[in-house]
């Protein structure tokens, strides 16, 4: 493809102003991001205060550090809504943040990284296409901008995919460096967390039970109310179709659910009561219960679409699915003063996975928290390895199919626009874990895409509950 014209016409006017540059401008190619160094790439993030809008420029590699920025700017900076991007990129005709300020016409700041490249490609107009400049013309059409040091390239963030042996004292640190308290010993009684809940404790008893059966679950659930109520909306929503009313907990087992999904259902919306979503979160993010649930239907999907003998088990499937951002909930609930910061980062850095902005600003990530809790409240192992290592496609431990079908479906979901966080590729020893194919894991989800204002109102109605 050819260079964009507008960037065509920028180039040849900084060539009549210095002849020197005739050269450089020459040499300027699109190219795929193949073709693209990612050392070499450079991004740029819109932000917005009460002073009005600016640009950063950085590596694709690194992730603002909103903070330090905004300590050496004095500013209260923050990234502009998506909505206010997506109009920007509209009007410039571009699928990405042009990085030259001459067609943004926003003030500039840049990183200092960027000095020690020789080479600097830039977003095209089309996603996953580069110009690649030499750094002189770089600098030339960059004109007055600031250079500050204000990104931390991902390298230096050491998150800890592959250990869980030390989860426990990473929170601790982080909370003491927080909150400068003591820590206690116990898990529960650091975070200052609600213990298990009653009904939750009930389903783990059911769950070891050899004897126990519908009439046993639909008792549990019985006793709470809300969750009896709940669960006879779920059975009765258009996504399962059921045949008549549905009159009861029992009625919703027997006909519509099964045992498996209602007792790891009860078991899910039992722990997702103990704390309440954050009224804060990022922009454009996927809304906590509509993330959880579509990651919860599209893990049991896909767990049925592996043959019966190498299958994991179905409802704990559904129930990893179901807690598999619980961690989210337990930032908010630990860290309320460093949760909107977060969010922030977050916002600023949606190129990487935010487990990078938690790494950053606390040292732990919310699969470390979210799984500690697990397993200090003794939920199965499964769900606890699921959890842990969701974002580890490499992971090959003990219970590896859990976290490797977590990793699936959330790739499959980001795909589609559901979730947070970008793409990443699904190495082949994933699918050669999981015994599962791409073509048949796509074939799931185009299945579960066609049902998606069923989905949202699922999502809604536990959203309303909890």
């Amino acid at each position: 493809m050819s260079v964009p014209s507008a960037v065509v016409q920028i180039l040849q006017d900084h060539t009549a102003k210095q002849d020197a540059l005739a050269e450089d401008v020459e040499k300027v190619v699109e190219v795929s991001a193949a073709g693209a160094p990612i050392d070499a790439r450079v991004r740029s993030v819109l932000l917005t205060d009460d002073r009005g809008r600016m640009q950063v420029v950085l590596p694709e590699k690194a992730i603002l550090d909103l903070d330090t920025l905004n300590q050496k700017l004095g500013r209260k900076l923050r990234a502009l809504g998506r909505a206010e991007v997506d109009a920007v990129k509209q009007q410039l005709h571009w699928q990405e943040i042009p990085v030259l300020p001459e067609l943004t016409g926003f003030p500039v700041v840049s990183d200092q990284r960027l000095q020690e490249l020789d080479e600097i490609f830039v977003p095209s107009t089309v996603r996953g296409r580069y110009l690649s400049l030499s750094r002189r013309l770089f600098e030339a059409v960059m004109g007055q901008t600031e250079s500050l040091d204000v990104a931390i390239s991902l390298p230096e963030l050491l998150v800890n995919h592959d250990n869980r042996h030390h989860d426990l004292d990473q929170i601790h640190a982080a909370i003491k460096s927080f909150s400068g308290k003591r820590m206690c010993q116990r898990l529960e009684d650091t975070l200052e967390l609600p213990p298990l809940p009653e009904t939750a404790q009930r389903i783990i008893k059911l769950r070891v039970d050899p004897h126990a059966g519908i009439s046993e679950l639909a008792d549990i659930v019985e006793t709470d109310p809300s969750l009896a109520a709940q669960v006879v909306s779920w059975a009765s929503s258009s996504f399962y179709a059921a045949p008549g009313k549905v009159r009861s907990v029992h009625d919703a087992i027997v006909r519509v659910l099964g045992f498996d999904l209602v007792m790891n259902l009860a078991m899910g919306l039992a722990l997702g009561r103990t704390l309440d979503v954050p009224d804060d979160q990022p922009d454009g993010f996927t809304p906590y219960w509509e993330q959880s649930v579509w990651t919860a239907t599209l893990c049991g999907a896909l767990a049925t679409a592996i043959p019966k003998e190498k299958r994991p088990e179905f409802g704990l499937a559904y129930l990893s699915g179901l807690l598999h951002n619980f961690g989210y909930l337990v930032l908010a609930h630990v860290f309320p003063p460093h949760f909107s910061l977060i969010c922030r980062y977050a916002e600023a850095n949606q190129h990487v996975d935010v487990e990078n902005c938690e790494q950053h600003l606390l040292g732990i990530t919310r699969e470390q928290i979210g799984s500690q809790l697990m397993y200090s409240w003794n939920m199965p192992d499964e769900v606890v390895a699921g959890i842990r290592f969701q974002k580890n496609p490499y992971y090959a431990g003990e219970h590896a199919q859990y976290s490797a079908l977590l990793f699936v479906t959330t790739q499959l979901l980001r795909s589609r626009g559901i979730g947070d966080g970008p793409t990443q590729p699904i190495p082949q020893s994933v699918w050669d874990l999981l015994n599962l194919s791409q073509e048949g894991a796509d074939e799931v989800m185009q299945e579960l895409l066609g049902l998606s204002e069923e989905m949202k109102t699922l999502a809604n109605s536990l959203a309303q509950s909890s």
